[in-house]
């Protein structure tokens, strides 16, 4: 049995029953990691330079940050002014907070924009007595979507832009203008698979949440001054890191060492408050995708694009989108969009049309794909994480029942803006 097969067995396989959660996901990822080194598809050495440390360390610093953060009763200040400025109607925090999440995420990467806003979205559930489960969900799909809009705000961006030399102006310029219309809409289409939860009266909840005096929510004024000051300064070095030849995984582990320091608390403490189990899902997974990628299955699907669409632009480019979109719903974004770099400069060498539109689609389609399933992003992973915790549990299944219709629908929306902008 050749490589590739036993790969895209293995691959396939762990997919499988990570959606049947029958085995809890970590130790289904290891395990998947484990074959394709047991079997010599990868070395040990590759295995571990798979390891994307710089999401690992980012994710372990922002788990730190907002744990600390969460002692001085922020969030709870946080749930209780937004939850009066909702006046106690469930969508009106639908839309907020998507919004919110959404203009977060354009900034920040999409795990620490989770992170940071899922702790206030159950805090203002707790208080009005409601489900945050579509709340959360939104603040997902938003985080993936708001993304997009810019330079630095996923990772495939990142790459697209240094690939295709767009500027920061680039993404602002023709990514955001459709990225604010897909955050308006999405409240909206959520609402349709959470009617009874959005129906839920809150009556009483908001009386008593109308009584209730934020400031009093503070519970140590003197950690929040100190926790505010380092989170801003944190917040400042993640906009401009690249400029400053620091990694994210650098700035967010620096601002988490620095807050332990002033803040003078157990470190041990903070510890048992880190998503350890998703932390390790990660790992597994990417050593996984390392092994389908060496033996060329997502460069061979990617490879399938030239032979199709015969160098005609516009087939081209919504070709690049779906494909995107669909195989990024399913593995991880960063991955694809490294092996479809070289094959649209590929493209660019055989024909002579405008790549601009091919880069803009295969944006759009990494980051939006990855709106899909639970395992397509980080930001999902950990948003999910986050409500299993809280008693909330959603499956594969229950998150691509929604996940899929959300990114069919904004592939959909990409393709008229592709289509009506570039390509017409």
């Amino acid at each position: 049995m050749n490589q590739p097969l036993i790969a895209l067995i293995i691959f396939i396989s762990t997919l499988i029953f990570v959606s049947l959660e029958k085995i809890q996901r970590t130790v289904i990822a290891l395990s998947g990691a484990l074959l394709f080194i047991l079997l010599k598809i990868l070395t040990q050495e590759e295995a571990f330079l798979a390891i994307d440390f710089n999401t690992i360390g980012l994710l372990t610093g922002m788990m730190v940050m907002v744990s600390i953060i969460k002692r001085t009763g922020l969030f709870q200040y946080l749930a209780i002014k937004i939850s009066k400025l909702a006046h106690g109607n469930i969508f009106y925090l639908l839309f907020f907070l998507s919004i919110i999440t959404g203009a977060l995420s354009s900034i920040l990467d999409n795990v620490t924009t989770i992170i940071l806003i899922v702790p206030i979205t159950l805090a203002i559930c707790e208080n009005l007595e409601i489900s945050p489960m579509p709340l959360v969900i939104s603040e997902i799909f938003a985080s993936n979507i708001g993304g997009t809009a810019t330079l630095i705000g996923d990772p495939p961006n990142i790459i697209i832009g240094s690939a295709a030399h767009l500027s920061f102006m680039d993404f602002i310029i023709n990514l955001a203008p459709f990225v604010v219309m897909l955050l308006i809409l999405l409240p909206f289409f959520v609402r349709l698979f959470y009617k009874k939860e959005m129906s839920q009266d809150v009556k009483e909840a908001w009386e008593k949440v109308e009584k209730f005096d934020e400031k009093k929510a503070i519970e140590d004024p003197v950690l929040l001054k100190k926790s505010l000051l380092v989170f801003l300064l944190t917040i400042s070095v993640f906009i401009f890191h690249h400029n400053l030849g620091l990694e994210a995984a650098t700035v967010a582990l620096a601002g988490a060492t620095l807050l332990l320091l002033v803040s003078n608390i157990d470190p041990a403490e903070t510890f048992l408050e880190v998503e350890w189990s998703t932390l390790f899902f990660f790992i597994g997974l990417f050593i996984v995708i390392a092994g389908v990628e060496k033996v060329g299955i997502i460069r061979e699907l990617s490879n399938i694009i030239v032979t199709l669409t015969k160098g005609n632009l516009t087939f081209t480019t919504l070709a690049v989108l779906w494909i995107s979109g669909i195989t990024c719903s399913l593995v991880n974004n960063i991955s694809y969009t490294i092996s479809m770099v070289p094959v649209i400069h590929h493209i660019g060498t055989v024909t002579t049309f405008n790549l601009n539109p091919v880069w803009w689609a295969l944006s759009l389609g990494a980051c939006l794909g990855g709106n899909g399933t639970f395992i397509a992003a980080a930001a999902n992973l950990v948003g999910v994480n986050i409500l299993k915790r809280q008693g909330q549990i959603i499956t594969f299944k229950d998150f691509f029942q929604i996940g899929l219709p959300i990114m069919l629908i904004s592939i959909i929306l990409s393709s008229a803006y592709l289509f009506l902008r570039y390509l017409w």
